[in-house]
């Protein structure tokens, strides 16, 4: 009798575990299943709301959008899995408010410690709801610990960090709450702005007509100009130095455009003063002898 009744207790416990993992089993599969799944319904919905503003150009568009859709995804993916790790509790019984109860103890304890944490996140949120910037853009953040700044490509963000790459290939990841200035180059439009320094012997007119035409032999070149808003163009007679008269040329480009361009404006700035017998001021020093 008393091993019949063993029994009765050993089958029911191994029915209750096969139950069990199943059940486990299956909240695991929807889990993957709604982790893959998040990512495509975000997108959709991000693509969706972002154009129904207006940007200047696709390419702003498309940075918004990269930068909404990368946090929303993460959000999303985050929710997911606590509603999912609390499925799988209550199917093996674990007292969640016990757990819950542990977990608030805990939060306080770690909360006094983790003041620099919460204002990381608030500064997330405030970047991403101001379009502060978006991944792809080219910035540098000031402030805190970073000196006299980190600048780079936004390779990546979230509510708590930014990820940036420069030239080098170095990777700088700055918490969000700790830059407290934010420049950013390639939202809207860039500016190229140049100083040419030519002799005190150069014809100012004609100096001014050469660097005009130059911006606008820019224009017939296809490649070049469609990253050209405004051709560059004679801003001013910007100072008077010790060997040189310093001309500002200025001009309007596509975000992120304007080192490629104004290297390009400087080369046929070159070869066009060689051509109108334009010299470009060098330091140099007269010597008078009695």
């Amino acid at each position: 009798m008393l091993v019949c009744y063993h029994g009765v207790i050993y089958d029911a416990f191994i029915e209750t575990t096969h139950v069990t993992f199943v059940q486990l089993l299956l909240a695991l599969l929807a889990a993957l299943v709604m982790h893959e799944l998040s990512a495509r319904f975000v997108g959709r919905v991000v693509r969706r709301l972002v154009r129904r503003n207006r940007f200047e150009t696709l390419i702003d568009e498309m940075k918004r959008e990269n930068t909404l859709i990368t946090i929303a995804s993460a959000s999303l993916q985050a929710l997911i899995w606590i509603v999912v790790i609390a499925v799988m509790l209550h199917i093996l019984s674990i007292d969640l408010a016990s757990v819950a109860a542990g977990a608030g103890f805990l939060g306080i304890i770690i909360g006094l410690g983790a003041q620099t944490t919460i204002r990381d996140y608030l500064a997330g949120m405030f970047i991403l709801a101001e379009n502060q910037y978006r991944v792809g853009d080219i910035i540098t953040l000031r402030g805190g610990s970073t000196g006299n700044g980190t600048s780079g490509v936004v390779e990546d963000i979230s509510l708590r960090i930014t990820k940036l790459r420069d030239l080098d290939g170095t990777l700088s990841s700055v918490r969000n709450g700790e830059a407290t200035i934010v420049t950013n180059r390639t939202i809207s439009f860039s500016s190229v702005l140049i100083d040419i320094g030519v002799s005190y012997d150069s014809n100012i007119d004609k100096v001014e007509e050469v660097l005009n035409k130059i911006g606008q032999d820019m224009l017939t070149d296809e490649e070049l100009a469609k990253n050209i808003k405004e051709p560059i163009a004679f801003l001013r007679v910007d100072g008077f130095g010790a060997s040189a008269i310093m001309i500002k040329v200025v001009g309007k480009v596509v975000p992120a455009k304007q080192w490629e361009i104004a290297g390009e404006y400087r080369r046929r700035v070159l070869k066009a003063f060689r051509t109108a017998k334009i010299e470009i001021a060098y330091p140099q020093l007269d010597v008078h002898q009695k």
